[in-house]
């Protein structure tokens, strides 16, 4: 049982570190979500109407990261992987439904969806 869940605990907090790191990058360059997402306009550049929402989505992120990282083992960890579960699989089914084209929608919505699942496994384990 304890290595269950270290190794939970573990991936939780390995979890935490990859969100801080992917929405430090996000933060500096909404580019980063924005071009895979297909929010950018003709040249390529993201337009100040995406950028904001997807730096506060980037800077919600880095904040449940953080959580994961620094909680204590038990209930707090479990509630910071539980948020980051349900942000990802939140933004799964915004992005899977809201985004124009189909392929697209399936890439970053799974992407997002996969770190939902992993999140909810780690939490589960706890």
């Amino acid at each position: 049982m304890a290595t269950k869940l270290l190794s939970a605990q573990g991936a939780a907090r390995g979890m935490g570190w990859a969100t801080i790191a992917y929405s430090a990058a996000v933060l500096a360059k909404p580019r980063v979500l924005a071009a895979p997402s297909g929010l950018v306009d003709g040249a390529s550049e993201v337009p100040r109407s995406v950028g904001l929402p997807v730096r506060a989505l980037a800077a919600r992120d880095a904040a449940v990261g953080a959580a994961m990282v620094l909680a204590p083992a038990g209930p707090a960890l479990r509630l910071a992987t539980g948020a980051r579960a349900a942000s990802d699989l939140a933004d799964a089914a915004i992005f899977g439904a809201g985004l124009e084209s189909r392929g697209r929608a399936l890439k970053i919505g799974g992407f997002a969806a996969a770190w939902g699942i992993l999140g909810l496994a780690c939490m589960t384990r706890m």
